[in-house]
């Protein structure tokens, strides 16, 4: 692709232009479709139709230089189509530090008056100017009025998407974030330049990635976690039993009528009618629960506080308060008995001990999978570890940003909206994003360096992978699996392919580690 245009009329009726490529591939140029060989200059040939020159400058770059001389009235479309081939855009690439890159993208003044027009046409309905009905003021009075400047933000904005993105396909580069824009020059009748700051692919060099050391994970069930397990059921199968002849205790259920007050004054949101609370389970200020042990049903308790200098309401952090509290009811949760005729009730077993023997087989298993899972990522981290690559901080930060968003989209799906979660914990999105940072880094260079190793051993996916991939994901949609496969795009399809190639490779690399 050309990075630079140069197109004049060197005397009346003789045109060229010229264009400079930075790809030492083929060169075909096509212009002038229709004319002779013989309008042209015997330096030229045409083939096909297609007047083309080649100069090369050096092993990385061409001068493509084409000379023609009007001979019919359709030169003009020839210049029309060679244009829009071509362009008139030129982009110069600068390599920065950590796998950053600089685009310096220059859009034609030619253009950037066609984006100043777009953008008063646009506008123009919307602004009013004395004497002259709405949307019928001349552009030149506009600008005369408000200044020059007016159309420069929406005629930036029309340019800038195409502009960028025909320059990202020029550079050449693997670019894997989003640019930061900044504008350069914007001025009527110069060129429009702009620069594109974006983080490049890093070049990935694997150390020892067969055979690694990683240490094993012993399977164990000692008899405490079968306890533990009994317990939740015991507990799953409790009921609520009503004390009406003792003072609360520690972890009993109660229900609570409770008012706050900082400083004599009732404060909002801290009025409760029956609200449900297990003493001892933290959900209070520190402090407040620990009041209520030794309170009688219906008596009046004062419970002094102090809420901690980082709570959420800023009103009221670091502030003494007291709270008016009366308990209203007391519940206690009896749990049956781990017997044999809790085994019949809660199993198919007869006797608690077949039903621990089947806890137990459980948790074996369970524990069998989690560690499968653990050596898999004891692998992955010690291949990591052995390579080296360079990972851009503008890379980390949208990764970042990507694992905020699907945080966001899973909280919701359980009916909070982010902002009551941000209220609840008292953090900030940009906190919540600066604490994913190390796992998205780790989550780069985990899929940076896998696919290294899938490009290194040459891993292919076969059709049939893919499509019992596909088959699992129809499955997943209730859909059929050639409509599924129709809907998708070639990147889905290419994603999928490279995700099945990393899960190789993973693999292969554990299959291959040894445990010590």
């Amino acid at each position: 692709m050309p990075v630079n245009l140069d197109f004049k009329e060197k005397s009346t009726g003789i045109f060229e232009m010229t264009v400079l490529y930075c790809f030492n591939d083929c060169i075909l140029g096509n212009a002038a479709r229709g004319h002779t060989e013989e309008s042209f200059p015997s330096n030229c040939r045409v083939q096909d139709g297609c007047l083309t020159v080649f100069v090369e400058v050096n092993r990385n770059a061409f001068w493509m230089t084409i000379t023609f001389r009007q001979t019919n009235l359709r030169y003009g479309t020839a210049i029309s189509k060679f244009k829009e081939e071509f362009g008139t855009m030129s982009v110069q690439l600068e390599k920065l530090e950590k796998n950053m890159a600089k685009l310096t993208i220059e859009v034609s003044a030619e253009e950037f008056e066609t984006g100043l027009e777009k953008a008063y046409q646009k506008n123009k309905n919307r602004i009013s100017l004395p004497g002259f009905r709405k949307g019928k003021a001349p552009r030149k009075m506009i600008e005369k009025m408000y200044g020059a400047g007016i159309f420069y933000e929406d005629a930036a904005n029309e340019l800038i998407p195409g502009a960028y993105t025909k320059a990202a396909e020029e550079c050449g580069e693997n670019i894997v974030t989003r640019p930061e824009i900044s504008v350069v020059q914007i001025e009527a009748g110069k060129p429009f330049i702009f620069t594109a700051e974006v983080a490049l692919k890093p070049e990935v060099t694997l150390g020892e990635y067969k055979g690694v050391e990683v240490e094993k994970t012993v399977v164990e069930v000692a008899e405490e976690e079968i306890d533990k397990e009994v317990d939740k059921e015991r507990d799953n199968n409790s009921r609520m039993i009503d004390i009406d002849d003792r003072a609360v205790e520690k972890g009993d259920m109660i229900k609570l009528d409770f008012e706050g007050f900082v400083d004599g004054v009732a404060f909002e949101g801290g009025k409760g009618t029956d609200y449900p609370l297990t003493i001892g389970s933290g959900s209070f200020i520190p402090g407040f629960e620990d009041q209520l042990v030794g309170a009688e049903i219906g008596a009046e308790v004062e419970v002094n506080v102090t809420f901690p200098e980082q709570y959420q309401a800023a009103e009221l952090a670091g502030k003494p308060a007291v709270f008016k509290c009366k308990v209203n009811e007391i519940k206690v949760k009896e749990l049956p008995e781990a017997d044999d005729e809790f085994a019949k009730d809660v199993s198919e077993f007869d006797t608690i001990a077949e039903y621990r023997d089947d806890i137990r087989a459980k948790l074996v298993e369970r524990k069998t999978a989690d560690a499968k899972r653990q050596k898999e990522t004891k692998v992955v981290d010690k291949v990591v570890e052995n390579a080296s690559l360079e990972v851009p901080d503008a890379m980390v930060r949208e990764q970042a940003g990507r694992m905020l968003d699907d945080f966001k989209r899973r909280i919701e799906s359980q009916g909070i909206t982010f902002e009551q979660y941000i209220q609840f914990t008292g953090m900030t999105a940009e906190q919540l994003q600066e604490q994913s940072k190390p796992e998205a880094l780790k989550r780069i260079k985990n899929s940076l360096v896998l696919e290294a190793i899938a490009k290194a051993e040459n891993i292919e996916v076969p059709e049939e992978k893919m499509d019992e991939e596909i088959g699992k994901m129809a499955q997943a949609y209730k859909m059929e699996a050639d409509k599924l496969k129709e809907l998708l795009g070639d990147y889905e399809k290419e994603q999928m392919k490279n995700d099945l190639a990393i899960q190789a490779a993973v693999d292969m690399i554990v299959e291959a580690a040894k445990e010590v």
